[in-house]
């Protein structure tokens, strides 16, 4: 990737011309590249992004020429990173009265404002010169790829990649034959594809079973280690109270005996583990003896049944990590307790060292990121499944309409910070909306419950219609057909707020005059007796000022094929901010977590293709989930905005 980097740098000196000639067949060429790219190199910002775009930025002639639109996909990329990263686009200003510099003079604006990035100057301990630098993300493959996991793999990404010159491992935690699958591998390596986060190596503790085996014979041989069939909820109390086991002491020609057992998975084998022989009363709780190694005879996804042994993750994790050359573990600060653990185990081996940082896990109000709790909502059928727009997998949330970049840009600002914190959903959906409305195209969609017949007086004799911009900023989006004609719906909620003679703006048409309204009483849909409007006749006043009107509404001609649109809200999973470790999940499921509205939608609709991302007039921004086909409704979700209702 480097030297691509380096090749775009070279490639930005043919824009520094400030003669268009010159340079439009450079900038036709970038258009081009840009195609069907959203950075330049690779999948996620590189100096080739920053040096072409601030090129462009401060050549006077090109920005003007770029601004016109004229290349629709150089427009859509200068306008994504200008958006997307304003502290790597931010140009040199001259100084401002202000604050005083460093020096005491008066500070510039950029001076005075503070970064609301994250800071990431913290310094991992003995890099070197960064090449030397190996972090690793090790998932364990039980279910599907949440927010929580994505920070920690572009945090690992980040210092291997961007911070430093260093690699980056992706290693499967596969030691749980229990609840792994070969689907929940495929879909991690597929939603890191798609984060652009992209592992040196793939690894996985499976490939190391037999070292990890010899690593315990040698603990037990050594009398670091020893086999307990103490009973699970009696080895519970005794850790609790820092109780020996009965066992502690075992001869280790016995507890070799014992291993090989469980190693056959014999009846007898199948009562043992094997725990790491630490402390009884050590004030850490996570150094009081821990298991290290299970029987079970369950058939791994990758090893079939040549193992029925399988070591924990607290004994696979530091050996591993100091066999494949790791050099920095970042984890996650849940794992603080454990990391006296880790390194006792490099110790107690004689394993080459390996350092420990920690940094605090991602949380939301109103979410679970538990594996476990998240299994139990897909399996009871609570959910569509791991891809459900509700859940908090990047899946999920993808599906619900956030954008890579948007994701990518969110978690990397929240940091290294070793700060526990619940964030609310708003930061999340405020930051995708700035990369989703630039590629949002404009529709209308009429409730179809709500819809009323609308006479429009004036309007030209038959059908016709008009090209109209699809977003009206950003016209690099094309344009979109717009019927118009006598015969209109629109919603009862705007008809209802309707004076008599009072004027009104029909968007994409003009002003019109309120000539007449009728109403009818329906004691079912109104029990409070409440009118409702049954039709309208509207007289054109193309000549009045759009500025002046309060009410400005949505509207479609009958008079073309309107597309039927299902559109669908979403709720969170949980009814409560936090989940507290005694709370039963069951208890805190909301009930009502999607709504429906069946809409009918303006005739372009019927273009609109999975994964578009669309503004409804009105009504929000939304995801196609299911395109419009063969007279079956498109299926649209709504996507947050950061606003609350």
């Amino acid at each position: 990737m480097d030297a691509h980097v380096k090749e775009w740098q070279d490639r930005a000196q043919a824009l520094t011309a400030l003669n268009l000639k010159a340079i439009e067949p450079a900038l036709a060429e970038l258009d081009a590249h840009l195609t069907l790219r959203t950075h330049i190199v690779g999948y996620t910002l590189t100096d080739a992004d920053t040096i072409v775009w601030k090129t462009l930025r401060e050549n006077r002639v090109a920005h003007a020429y770029i601004k016109q639109s004229l290349m629709p996909n150089l427009s859509r990329w200068f306008r994504y990173i200008e958006e997307a990263y304003p502290q790597q686009t931010a140009l040199p200003e001259r100084p401002k009265g202000g604050g005083k510099d460093e020096k005491g003079g008066k500070a510039g604006k950029d001076d005075r404002k503070k970064d609301d990035g994250a800071n990431y100057d913290i310094g991992l301990q003995e890099v070197g010169d960064g090449t030397g630098i190996v972090t690793r993300f090790p998932p364990e493959p039980s279910g599907y790829l949440h927010i929580g996991h994505a920070k920690a793999a572009l945090l690992n990404d980040y210092f291997a990649h961007e911070k430093y010159k260093g690699t980056l491992l992706l290693r499967f935690d596969d030691t749980n034959p229990l609840k792994e699958k070969q689907e929940f591998q495929d879909a991690i390596v597929e939603d890191l594809a798609l984060m652009g986060v992209k592992a040196d190596r793939l690894t996985y503790t499976s490939d190391y079973f037999q070292e990890l085996y010899e690593y315990c014979v040698r603990m037990l041989k050594e009398g670091n280690a020893y086999a307990d069939d103490t009973l699970q909820e009696k080895m519970r109390d005794e850790r609790m109270n820092g109780v020996p086991s009965e066992r502690r002491d075992s001869p280790a020609e016995d507890n070799l005996a014992r291993f090989e057992e469980m190693k056959s998975a014999t009846t007898e084998g199948l009562r043992w583990c094997i725990r790491a022989k630490i402390s009884v009363d050590d004030p850490n709780k996570a150094m009081r003896d821990p298991v290290i190694y299970r029987c079970s005879p369950e058939v791994h996804h990758r090893t079939g049944d040549k193992w029925k042994i399988y070591p924990t993750y607290d004994f696979c994790c530091p050996i591993v990590d100091s066999i494949e050359n790791v050099t920095h573990a970042l984890r996650t600060t849940e794992y603080n307790d454990r990391d006296a653990q880790y390194q006792w185990m490099l110790k107690a081996l004689k394993l080459r060292p390996v350092y420990n940082w920690g940094f605090a896990r991602l949380n939301f109000v109103r979410t679970v990121l538990s594996k476990r709790k998240l299994t139990k909502i897909v399996d009871s059928k609570f959910v569509w499944g791991w891809d459900d727009p509700r859940m908090p997998t990047v899946r999920g949330v993808r599906r619900r309409g956030v954008t890579i970049p948007a994701l990518r840009e969110f978690i990397l600002k929240q940091g290294p910070s070793k700060n526990i914190v619940n964030l609310d959903w708003y930061s999340f959906w405020a930051t995708n909306k700035k990369h989703i409305d630039p590629i949002s195209a404009r529709y209308t969609a009429i409730d179809e419950a709500a819809k009323v017949p609308v006479t429009v007086i004036g309007a030209r004799e038959g059908i016709h219609t008009e090209k109209k911009e699809k977003h009206a900023k950003y016209t690099d989006l094309g344009k979109k057909k717009v019927v118009f004609s006598s015969s209109i719906i629109l919603e009862q909620a705007d008809a209802a707020s309707f004076a008599q003679d009072e004027e009104i703006t029909l968007m994409n048409w003009g002003n019109a005059i309120v000539r007449k309204i009728s109403h009818s009483i329906n004691p079912l849909a109104s029990p409070h007796g409440l009118k409702t409007v049954t039709g309208l006749e509207l007289e054109l006043h193309l000549q009045g000022d759009v500025k002046k009107t309060s009410k400005k509404v949505t509207w479609l001609s009958t008079d073309q094929n309107l597309i039927p649109v299902e559109l669908v809200e979403f709720d969170h999973l949980i009814t409560k901010d936090k989940l507290e470790p005694e709370d039963t999940l069951e208890d805190f499921l909301n009930p009502k977590t999607e709504l429906r509205t069946k809409t009918l939608a303006d005739c372009n609709v019927a273009e609109l293709k999975e994964d578009d991302i669309i503004q409804f007039d009105r009504k929000g921004y939304f995801r196609i989930d299911k395109a419009f086909a063969h007279g079956e409704p498109a299926v649209a979700f709504q996507i947050p905005t950061g606003k609350s209702k």
